[in-house]
C-alpha cells in the first residue's frame, strides 16, 4: 500500500479513488491534487511511479487534512456551544442541528425510540 498524510491508501483502486480514503480529501479535491501534481486520474496506484508519489505527497501537504481538520472541527463545534448560538444549543441537545424536521424523523440524532408500553410476564 502506498502511504500519503500517514494513511494507506488502497493499491487496486484508481489514484483519484484512493485518495478520498484520506480525511478531508473528496473527489473535487482528489482531482485538483491530481492536476497540480501532473498525474492522470485513470492510472491505479500500484502502477505509481515514486516521482509520482513524491509529487502526490507534496501537494496532500498544503492542505488541512485528517487530526488537524478533525481538531478544527471540533473546536468550531466547541465554541458555538460555549457562545450559545442555536447552532451549538441543537449540538448540545443531540438534536439536528442544520433545520430538519424532528416531529417525525431524526432517529439518528435522536437515538432509540422509547416504548412506553410495558408487557407482563
Amino acid at each position: 500500500m502506498a502511504r500519503i498524510a500517514g494513511i494507506d491508501i488502497p493499491r487496486d483502486k484508481r489514484v483519484v479513488i484512493s485518495l478520498t480514503y484520506i480525511y478531508g480529501i473528496g473527489k473535487p479535491t482528489a482531482i485538483k491534487v491530481l492536476k497540480d501534481a501532473g498525474v492522470s486520474e485513470e492510472i491505479r496506484v500500484k502502477d505509481l511511479t515514486e516521482d509520482q508519489l513524491n509529487s502526490i505527497r507534496t501537494e496532500v501537504t498544503k492542505l488541512q487534512l485528517e487530526g488537524d481538520l478533525r481538531r478544527e472541527v471540533q473546536m468550531n463545534i466547541r465554541r458555538l456551544m460555549e457562545i450559545g448560538s442555536y447552532r451549538g444549543m441543537r449540538h448540545r441537545r443531540g438534536l439536528p442541528v442544520r433545520g430538519q424536521n424532528t416531529r417525525n424523523n431524526a432517529r439518528t440524532r435522536k437515538g432509540k425510540k422509547a416504548s412506553a408500553i410495558k408487557r407482563k410476564k
